[in-house]
């Protein structure tokens, strides 16, 4: 398959992508990696009790990280199904999120063929490879949110755009549930700046072509 491309403003890179989302596939592997502090596990939480909680949905979420509270690596699972799910662990993935060059690494190869690999550029630099989704995403929680701690909400809205998993106004609710309060238009903005950023990607990758 050939990979069209289109650079985008703030560093973001549209790429005409094997696998469509959405639809009747009845489960997703999902993985989101990265490292201490970039709040990978919380993301995880929020995107499975989304699912399940206001979607209705089956859902398995796992979480492991390093000994280091930040730092070391850290990733979380969520298998999001219509059915239940029998086998409560990812063995190919359709969706790896990557907020770290190690994390990438260690995971990239676990991508089922046609899956889709979103990646922070301010983060990991991969070897030129086709069908990776290219977001600078801590840059964009420092320039949205105010910080970067709030990548880990930039991340969920690009899942979100791209996946469609969930729906924005469920996750959205979700992660104003999960915040702190004084926190909340903070990790709203986040939210927000990675969702429109990733649909006008999609848009772009559209016309494309």
């Amino acid at each position: 398959m050939r990979i069209r491309k289109r650079v985008l403003r703030d560093g973001c890179q549209a790429e005409r992508q094997p696998q469509e989302w959405g639809g009747e596939d009845v489960k997703k592997e999902c993985r989101l990696c990265g490292f201490g502090g970039q709040g990978i596990i919380l993301a995880g939480i929020i995107l499975a009790e989304t699912a399940a909680i206001h979607e209705g949905k089956h859902v398995v979420q796992v979480q492991d990280y390093g000994p280091a509270a930040r730092g070391d690596s850290s990733k979380t699972d969520v298998i999001i199904s219509t059915e239940p799910i029998i086998y409560p662990k990812c063995t190919r993935l359709d969706l790896l999120v990557a907020l770290s060059q190690k994390g990438f690494e260690e995971n990239a190869g676990s991508v089922r063929k046609g899956g889709t690999i979103i990646i922070d550029t301010d983060n990991v630099h991969p070897a030129k490879r086709a069908g990776i989704i290219r977001f600078p995403m801590t840059r964009i929680a420092r320039e949205q949110a105010g910080t970067a701690i709030s990548v880990n909400m930039v991340a969920l809205g690009i899942i979100t755009a791209v996946t469609e998993l969930v729906e924005l106004q469920n996750i959205e609710k979700t992660v104003l549930d999960r915040v702190p309060p004084h926190t909340k238009e903070q990790n709203r903005a986040a939210l927000m700046a990675g969702y429109n950023i990733a649909q006008e990607q999609r848009r772009a990758r559209k016309n494309v072509g």
